[in-house]
């Protein structure tokens, strides 16, 4: 594996859909942490949250790269190579309530 993911050009400048996760929102779900994809702005919770909405959206749209949605956290995840990595000179993710 490259210490480069190979799908950055599929990142765009994205708003976020929601605060929260949009499929937790819509039901009055619950999620542990947000993750944000980078193609289209979709905000989903993690795998560890029981609805696991950021993987749903991977699946379902192929939308490779997601970053974490959390306060101070600047990691980004790769599911096509299951890579996990920092953007050098990324802006911050937005911020949430």
């Amino acid at each position: 594996m490259s210490d480069e993911c190979a799908h950055l050009d599929q990142v765009r400048e994205v708003t976020p859909g929601a605060d929260g996760c949009e499929e937790c929102l819509a039901t009055g779900g619950r999620w542990v942490h947000l993750r944000l994809c980078m193609t289209c702005g979709h905000v989903g919770c993690c795998d560890n949250s029981p609805g696991r909405h950021a993987t749903g959206h991977f699946q379902s749209k192929a939308h490779p790269i997601m970053r974490s949605f959390e306060p101070g956290e600047d990691w980004w995840w790769c599911y096509v190579e299951e890579f996990a990595f920092a953007v050098p000179g990324a802006a911050p993710a937005p911020s949430h309530p």
